[in-house]
Parts: structure tokens; sequence; C-alpha cells
């Protein structure tokens, strides 16, 4: 495939070379914004949602060693051999998504599910078009498996931990809509 690798968002360009720095930028962070939109479908205390912020990390974090042929997630995932490097690299994938998350204007949790959506079907178009079916499938495979993880990290309603929804009606509805933007 042709190298179509730009520099427009000041992401560091490695992993797939058919991919812009854009496009990258929308796999890499799919991710988190995942594990967010599903930790913010549902009200939930501090301690839960610490819990399923924690579980996000956690879960994206495995993908290293539950995919470790996979070209796409390798290179999304931070190489802790350079560990300086990798945290140049997440701050300028971070401050790349905070500016695009600005301009849509996200001011509430219906507004990042919105968000999230649309890049899950950005990141469907990717994957279709410019990602290997098998790396695409295990993409997505890792993806949803941050989505679960979150879901399960805590007990939501009840008190004090008694009681309650393991993953709740509002977290399974925001998963099933992330998977059809998915394509899964």
């Amino acid at each position: 495939m042709e190298d179509t690798t730009s520099t427009d968002s000041g992401v560091p360009g490695d992993g797939p070379t058919n991919l812009t720095d854009d496009e990258k930028l929308t796999l890499t962070t799919l991710p988190s914004l995942i594990g967010s939109a599903v930790a913010f479908s549902s009200r939930n205390g501090a301690i839960g949602t610490v819990k399923e912020m924690m579980a996000n990390a956690k879960a994206a974090a495995a993908g290293r060693n539950t995919f470790p042929d996979n070209e796409l997630i390798q290179s999304i995932l931070p190489n802790m051999d350079d560990a300086g490097a990798a945290l140049e690299k997440a701050k300028a994938m971070q401050a790349a998504q905070v500016e695009k998350m600005k301009a849509a204007g996200i001011e509430s949790a219906d507004d990042m599910k919105d968000y999230v959506l649309t890049q899950a079907g950005a990141a469907r178009e990717l994957l279709s078009s410019k990602v290997d079916s098998a790396e695409a499938a295990q993409y997505k495979e890792w993806v949803m498996g941050v989505a679960d993880s979150v879901a399960k990290a805590a007990k939501e309603g009840g008190f004090l931990g008694i009681g309650g929804e393991q993953v709740t009606e509002a977290e399974t509805e925001t998963i099933d809509a992330i998977k059809t933007e998915l394509g899964d």
C-alpha cells in the first residue's frame, strides 16, 4: 500500500503506514473514549467512577499482551521500554484529542456518547478500508473488551456496595450502540 502518513495532528507517525496521523488518533483514542462513554452513561458515585476509570486504563493496556502480533494495537499502546518517548506520545495524542473534543462542543454525557458513536463509525470505516481484516477484528474485540470491563467494574445503585446492578441498562444500551457503530 502507498504511504499516506501525514503529520496533520502532531501525533507521532508510527504503526501502519497507510493511516494518516488523524486516522491513527481516531483508532488510538477510541478505547479510552469508549470506556469514558460507558462510565458516564449512568450515575455512579466517586468510588465507582474511579473503579471504572481504572478498569478503562487496565483493560486498554491489556491489549499489548492479549494481541502481541497485532501491529495496529501494538502501535497504539505505549512501549514502556522507552517510557520517556511513550509519555511524549501520550501527551501529544491527549492534546490532539482534547482539541477535537472541544471542537465537538461536548458538554454532557449525552454529547460524549454521541461523539464516541461518531468516532466508532469513523473507526469502522478505517478498519474496513485500511486495516487487515484479522487485525481489524482483533481491534474491535479489544475495544469492546474495554467497554465490558468498565461496565463490570463497579455496581451502581444500592447502598454502600450492597445491592445495585453490576451492569446497568444505560451501560448496556451504550455498549450496544457502540457495537452497532463499530460494525461488530
